[in-house]
C-alpha cells in the first residue's frame, strides 16, 4: 500500500512538475510578447521589490524605460560627484524621452526607481554594500542597503520588464583569470538574462580576450556601437580586441535587441559603445596609471571585488582627477546612445504590434485623412421638464450612443447649446462627441483613427458600433476605462449638468501615436482632438512642419483651446475651429490683448471674432469661428470673392478676409438625436474640401449633414452618403446669403 502510495505521489508530483514548466514557459512567452500575466504584475510591486510609480507608469504606457545601476553611486566615486553624476545621468536620459529607473537596495527592499531622496541616501551611505547576484538574499534577508552591479541590475530590470540597461563598463575575467578564476558574474547574468547591457566596453585592468571568449560560451551577442567593429576598453576606444558584430545607429541596435528578445534565447545582448574622441585623448595617460595601481594592487595583495574600487582611486589620484573626468563624459555618452536605442525599440516594438493588429482586423492603415483624439462612450438623460429638480427623480429618457474623436475636430459651425429654433443645438457643453470617422466613412473616406480605449465591455460595444471604420489605430489598454460621459439636458435641450469620465484620453501619447508616423507623414490632412496631451499635439505638429502636412485642430473647450499655443506648434496648424471664447483663449496664450466681456450682439461678435482671428491667420491658413446662433464665420485668404477652404501648399503672404454664413433653423419637433451633428458636419464640410469644392459648397455640405444628423436616433445618420448633402441635388429651404467683409 505505501509502495503504491509512493507510486501514486511520485506520479502526481510528476505532473505537477510538468505543469509548472509548461506554465514557466508559457509566462516566458508571454512576457517575450510584451503581454503582462496577472502573476508579473503582482510581482513588480511586492515587500522585497518595489518600481517607482514614474517607472511602472512609463511600462504601462510602452514608453521607453532605462535601468541604471547604482554601484557607481556607492562605489564608484566619490561624494558628492557620485550624487551630481547620477543626477546627470537621470536627466540626459530623460532629455532624450526615456524614463530613467536607477536600481538600488535600501533597508532589504530592491527599488526599480529612485527618488532624489534615495538618491541621496545611497550617495552618503557610508555603509552600503556593493550588490551583486550572490548578494541580494543576504542583503535582503538583513535589511541592509547597497549599490547594485551589473548582474544585481540586470535582474531587478528584468523583473519589471525592462529590456535596457546603462552602466560604465562591465566586469569581466580578471588577469590570471585562468588559474584564479576571478569571473564577474556580469558575464554569466549576460549569458542567462536577456537584457541588452549599454556599456563603453571592459575595463583594461581586465583580461579584455579572455572576456570576450567567456562572452562567447555564455551565448552573449556582442557588437560595437558605431562604424568600427574595435571592442572598447573603458578609457580607450580601442582594446587590440575586435567585436563579433557592430550596429552603426540606435535602430539597428533596437533591431538586433528586438531579435534577441523575440527568439526568446534567454540570453543578453552587449552593445560596446566606444568613449566620445574628445575624452579619449587623455587615454594614454590613463592607461599608464592603470598599469601602475595594478601592479601597486598586486604587490599590496589586494584581490576579490576590491581590486576595482582601488585601481579606480589610485588611477584618479594619479591622473589627478582626469580620469574621472573621462569616467563621468563616457557614462553621460553611454546613457545618450542607450536612450536613444530604447526610444528607438520602443517604435519598433509599437509598430510591429501595431501589423500584428492590423492582420488580425483585415484592415490597412493607408488613409489620406488621419484623426487623432478621444472616444468614449455617452449617456444622454433628457428630462420631460423644461426645469429639472436636482435632489430628486425627474420623468424623462435615457439614451446610450457613443461619442469620441474630439467632438467635432474638424469644424463645428453652430457649436453653443442654444435655443430650440437655432440648426445644430449640438454642443461644446456635450463634450466630444465622436462620428467624425464614422461620417467621414460614410462619405467615401477612410479616415485612419488613433485613439485608446480600456479592455472593458465599453470598448468591445463601441469598437462593434464602429466596425466600418479603420479603428486599426485604437488602443485597447488593460486596467484602463473607456472614456464614458454623461449629460442631463432640459426638454428643450439645455444643458443641466455633465459628468464626464475620460482620463484614458491622456493615454493617447506622443510615443503611442509616433508608431503611425509614416501614415502622418503622408497624409493630406490630420486632424487633433482638444482633448489629448499637449506633447501629442507637439508631436504631430513638427511632423506637420516636416512634411507640410495640413493639420485641423479642433479646440473642445476653452480650457484646452490652449494647447498648440503654449509653444509654436500653433505655426505648424492649418486649419483650427474654435467659438468665441476659445479664440479669446488662444489669444490670450499668445499674450495678445483680448476683451473682458464678449459680446451679444451679431455686429459686436463679428467684429470681435474677426480681431482676434486677424493674428492667428498670420500663419493658420484658415479659421472656422463658430458663433452659436448667430452662426459661423469662416477666415482666411481671400480667393473669387471668398475665403479659400482648399489646403495650401506653401506659405505666402496673403490679402485675408472673412464670409460670415447666418444659421439655420430646425424645430425641437423635427430634432431626435443632438449627439452627432456637429460631426456629421465636420466630415461633410472635410469632405467637400478634399473634393476641392467651393467654400459655399463645403459649408452647405456640412448643414444638410447635420440635419440629417438631427433627424436621426443614431448620432451619424445611416443615410448620411454625398448624394444625400450634395447642394446641387437635395432640395431644401432657401439658403441665406453670407456676407463678406475684408481683414485689413
Amino acid at each position: 500500500m505505501l509502495e503504491r502510495r509512493h507510486l501514486d505521489y511520485s506520479k502526481s508530483f510528476s505532473q505537477n512538475l510538468n505543469r509548472m514548466r509548461m506554465l514557466k514557459r508559457a509566462s516566458a512567452l508571454l512576457l517575450r510578447r510584451g503581454i503582462t500575466t496577472y502573476q508579473s504584475r503582482l510581482c513588480r510591486n511586492d515587500s522585497l521589490f518595489r518600481v517607482h510609480s514614474s517607472v511602472s507608469e512609463a511600462l504601462a504606457e510602452n514608453k521607453p524605460v532605462i535601468a541604471l545601476e547604482s554601484t557607481i553611486i556607492t562605489h564608484g566615486m566619490p561624494y558628492p560627484h557620485n550624487l551630481s553624476t547620477a543626477k546627470e545621468v537621470e536627466d540626459i536620459v530623460r532629455s532624450e524621452g526615456a524614463t530613467p529607473a536607477t536600481v538600488g537596495v535600501i533597508d532589504g527592499v530592491v527599488h526599480v526607481g529612485l527618488s532624489s531622496e534615495e538618491l541621496d541616501h545611497l550617495a552618503r551611505c557610508k555603509s552600503s554594500m556593493k550588490v551583486s547576484r550572490r548578494d541580494l538574499p543576504y542583503v535582503v534577508s538583513k535589511g541592509l542597503s547597497g549599490g547594485t552591479t551589473v548582474s544585481a541590475t540586470m535582474i531587478a530590470a528584468h523583473r519589471a520588464g525592462i529590456p535596457v540597461f546603462v552602466t560604465g563598463g562591465i566586469g569581466g575575467v580578471h588577469r590570471d583569470g585562468e588559474n584564479s578564476l576571478d569571473i564577474s558574474a556580469d558575464l554569466t547574468e549576460l549569458g542567462r538574462t536577456p537584457i541588452a547591457v549599454v556599456s563603453a566596453g571592459v575595463k583594461s585592468i581586465l583580461d579584455i580576450g579572455r572576456t570576450l571568449e567567456y562572452l562567447e560560451t555564455q551565448g552573449v551577442c556582442v557588437a560595437t556601437y558605431g562604424a568600427s567593429k574595435n571592442f572598447p576598453a573603458f578609457f580607450s576606444p580601442q582594446s587590440g580586441f575586435t567585436s563579433p558584430f557592430h550596429v552603426f545607429n540606435p535602430e539597428e541596435a533596437a533591431k538586433l535587441i528586438a531579435s534577441t528578445l523575440s527568439l526568446g534565447l534567454q540570453s543578453g545582448v552587449l552593445l560596446a559603445v566606444p568613449i566620445p574622441e574628445k575624452h579619449a585623448a587623455a587615454g594614454k595617460l590613463i592607461e599608464e596609471a592603470v598599469q601602475a595601481a595594478v601592479t601597486e594592487a598586486s604587490v599590496k595583495g589586494i584581490t576579490g571585488r576590491d581590486v576595482t574600487p582601488f585601481i579606480l582611486q589610485k588611477v584618479n589620484e594619479l591622473t589627478e582627477g582626469k580620469s574621472l573626468q573621462a569616467n563621468i563624459a563616457l557614462i553621460h555618452n553611454n546613457a545618450k546612445v542607450g536612450s536613444q536605442i530604447a526610444c528607438a525599440l520602443s517604435r519598433q516594438m509599437s509598430e510591429r504590434k501595431c501589423r500584428g493588429n492590423t492582420n488580425r482586423h483585415g484592415k490597412h492603415s493607408d488613409s489620406d485623412i488621419v484623426v487623432i483624439g478621444g472616444i468614449n462612450v455617452d449617456f444622454i438623460a433628457k428630462g420631460k421638464a423644461e426645469t429639472l429638480i436636482f435632489g430628486q427623480t425627474n420623468p424623462g429618457s435615457v439614451c446610450q450612443s457613443f461619442g469620441g474623436v474630439g467632438r467635432n475636430i474638424a469644424g463645428v459651425f453652430l457649436s453653443d447649446y442654444v435655443h430650440a429654433h437655432v440648426f445644430i443645438r449640438t454642443v461644446k457643453p456635450i463634450v466630444p462627441l465622436i462620428f467624425l470617422p464614422d461620417s467621414l466613412s460614410r462619405l467615401g473616406r477612410s479616415p485612419l483613427f488613433i485613439s485608446a480605449t480600456g479592455a472593458d465591455s465599453h470598448s468591445e460595444a463601441v469598437l462593434h458600433y464602429c466596425k466600418h471604420m479603420n479603428t486599426s489605430g485604437v488602443a485597447r489598454l488593460e486596467e484602463q476605462s473607456t472614456a464614458t460621459y454623461c449629460a442631463v439636458i432640459t426638454a428643450s435641450g439645455e444643458l443641466s449638468l455633465g459628468l464626464g469620465d475620460m482620463d484614458i484620453h491622456q493615454q493617447i501619447t506622443a510615443q503611442y501615436v509616433s508608431q503611425f508616423e509614416k501614415q502622418l507623414s503622408s497624409a493630406t490632412l490630420v486632424c487633433l482632438d482638444g482633448n489629448i496631451p499637449v506633447s501629442t499635439i507637439d508631436y504631430v505638429c513638427s511632423i506637420a512642419k516636416k512634411h507640410n502636412i495640413n493639420v485641423w485642430y479642433e479646440p473642445t473647450d476653452s480650457d484646452k483651446a490652449c494647447k498648440p499655443f503654449l509653444s509654436d506648434a500653433w505655426k505648424s496648424l492649418s486649419y483650427s475651429s474654435p467659438n468665441l471664447a476659445e479664440l479669446r483663449t488662444m489669444n490670450k496664450t499668445l499674450g495678445l490683448p483680448t476683451p473682458e466681456v464678449l459680446p451679444s450682439s451679431v455686429e459686436e461678435v463679428l467684429s470681435v471674432a474677426v480681431a482676434l482671428s486677424r493674428p492667428l491667420l498670420e500663419h493658420i491658413h484658415c479659421l472656422v469661428v463658430t458663433l452659436g446662433e448667430s452662426g459661423v464665420l469662416v477666415c482666411g485668404e481671400h480667393e473669387a470673392g471668398s475665403v479659400n477652404l482648399q489646403p495650401r501648399k506653401q506659405k505666402k503672404k496673403r490679402k485675408l478676409c472673412a464670409v460670415h454664413y447666418p444659421a439655420l433653423t430646425v424645430t425641437s419637433d423635427e430634432t431626435m438625436n443632438v449627439s452627432g451633428a456637429g460631426d456629421s458636419l465636420a466630415g461633410a464640410l472635410m469632405a467637400g474640401i478634399l473634393q476641392q469644392r467651393d467654400t459655399d459648397s463645403c459649408v452647405r455640405m456640412g448643414l444638410l449633414a447635420a440635419r440629417l444628423s438631427l433627424a436621426s436616433p443614431h448620432p451619424i445618420a445611416p443615410t448620411l452618403t454625398f448624394d444625400s448633402v450634395d447642394p446641387n441635388k437635395v432640395k431644401t429651404q432657401e439658403w441665406p446669403k453670407p456676407s463678406f467683409m475684408w481683414i485689413d
